[in-house]
């Protein structure tokens, strides 16, 4: 379980603001959760280009966990606020707060670990993360061990088509696009009147010339990628 550490007194932050458009908003107005981690991500990249360290790698997530303690909402400013909460070897876990003019407030965590270009395996993490980040996760050792259980063969399966807009400069599914198919999940639920958590851990990535099905059980809302069988990601959205 992710834990949903404070916001720093003293080390690096990272703010930026987002307004909540058009196409980040379902029918009802709420910030879907697919728009919600393309903030997360955009919000992270800027910190690294903002941050000047060496750009040798690329930083794939592992997992995020959201809790959306009152929904934004369409046209709602918002604050984003990223620091890095932890390291490992070869990966470092990312805090943002993210808190609206209209009171939306959402707390994420996610773990992204930092891999070669070419190869595509984990390396160390650059030259100069630790001067620059160090401070603010106090030393802070956190690790990539995934959590969430195999689907077994009872939830019902779907296929789920793949489009050229869920890829991206790496080649693989985005990780904002695993979220689409939660959000097909979540509609006419009701279920952010109260606080919901989200979750999301991603094993393989997911390529263009593969195949999707989806293995969904209810109450709460699990939903597995499945290519070939095998589970590339899965997703648990609970209230509270």
């Amino acid at each position: 379980m992710s834990e949903l550490v404070p916001l720093p007194e003293k080390g690096r932050r990272f703010t930026a603001t987002r307004q909540v458009r058009l196409g980040d908003a379902t029918a009802k107005g709420r910030l879907r959760l697919d728009a919600l981690v393309r903030y997360l991500q955009d919000v992270a990249a800027d910190d690294s280009a903002d941050s000047g360290l060496p750009d040798a790698g690329a930083w794939v997530v592992r997992k995020t966990v959201a809790e959306v303690v009152r929904p934004c909402r369409y046209q709602e400013r918002l604050e984003l606020t990223t620091f890095c909460s932890g390291t490992g070897s070869r990966w470092a876990e990312r805090r943002t707060s993210v808190t609206g003019d209209r009171g939306g407030s959402v707390e994420a965590v996610s773990l992204w670990v930092y891999v070669d270009l070419t190869t595509g395996r984990p390396r160390r993490l650059p030259d100069g993360f630790e001067d620059l980040y160090g401070e603010a996760c106090g030393g802070r050792q956190v690790k990539a061990r995934l959590v969430h259980p195999d689907p077994g063969d009872a939830p019902p399966r779907r296929p789920w088509p793949l489009r050229a807009t869920d890829f991206d400069v790496l080649g693989h599914v985005n990780n904002a696009a695993y979220w689409e198919p939660v959000e097909d999940g979540l509609a006419g639920r009701g279920l952010f009147k109260g606080p919901v958590r989200a979750e999301m851990e991603h094993r393989i990535a997911v390529e263009p010339h593969q195949s999707v099905e989806l293995a969904i059980s209810e109450d709460p809302l699990r939903i597995w990628w499945l290519v070939e069988g095998s589970v590339a990601a899965s997703a648990l959205v609970s209230a509270g």
